[in-house]
């Protein structure tokens, strides 16, 4: 009987990459608590080009409704300024010298309507993204069993391993859009 472990660990680890980007994407999504994650996707204009925030700032949640950003260039304050309140997330961000308060107003029904719905698409995306992978795992075996490098025995035995792989990430991706949604929903 030929090895599937090798097979089986790149499909896993390429469903890993799938599941981490949904955790990166629900990460910068807003729930009613204040997280250092939410400004990480901003880019800001720095030194002639879009630098990530926390390259020319440490970001901090000081209180359950407050991200402060202490900027370390006094000279790029309005730049982070501007990144923040142009970034699509309804922040007004007041700044201070070089430090930055941004309060975050109470969610409204319909704002917490519109990120589940973005949730609920990136956990689409990335059920879409396992889906590829398992496509191609499949289409790896009916290879090997083409060239008979496996048997049809083995090639059943793989293409229900892969599905059981697929089945596990298609769970853990909805339990983490469960839990967000549970996250964007509390009052």
């Amino acid at each position: 009987m030929a090895d599937f472990s090798p097979l089986k660990e790149d499909l896993s680890r390429r469903m890993d990459g799938a599941l981490d980007a949904l955790k990166r994407e629900f990460s910068g999504l807003r729930t009613g608590r204040a997280s250092p994650a939410l400004l990480e996707p901003i880019k800001v204009e720095a030194y002639g080009q879009m630098t990530p925030i926390n390259q020319v700032a440490t970001i901090a949640v000081p209180e359950s409704r407050m991200l402060t950003v202490q900027v370390w260039d006094r000279s790029m304050v309005n730049a982070v300024v501007a990144a923040i309140r142009d970034c699509g997330l309804g922040l007004n961000p007041q700044p201070d010298g070089q430090l930055v308060r941004v309060p975050l107003p109470m969610l409204t029904e319909e704002r917490r309507n519109e990120l589940a719905k973005t949730a609920a698409k990136y956990a689409e995306a990335a059920r879409i993204a396992v889906r590829g992978v398992r496509r191609d795992g499949m289409e790896q075996i009916k290879a090997l069993e083409k060239k008979s490098e496996i048997s049809e025995d083995d090639e059943r035995d793989w293409s229900e391993q892969v599905q059981k792989l697929t089945d596990s990430y298609i769970k853990r991706l909805d339990e983490n859009l469960a839990e967000k949604e549970k996250d964007i929903r509390q009052v």
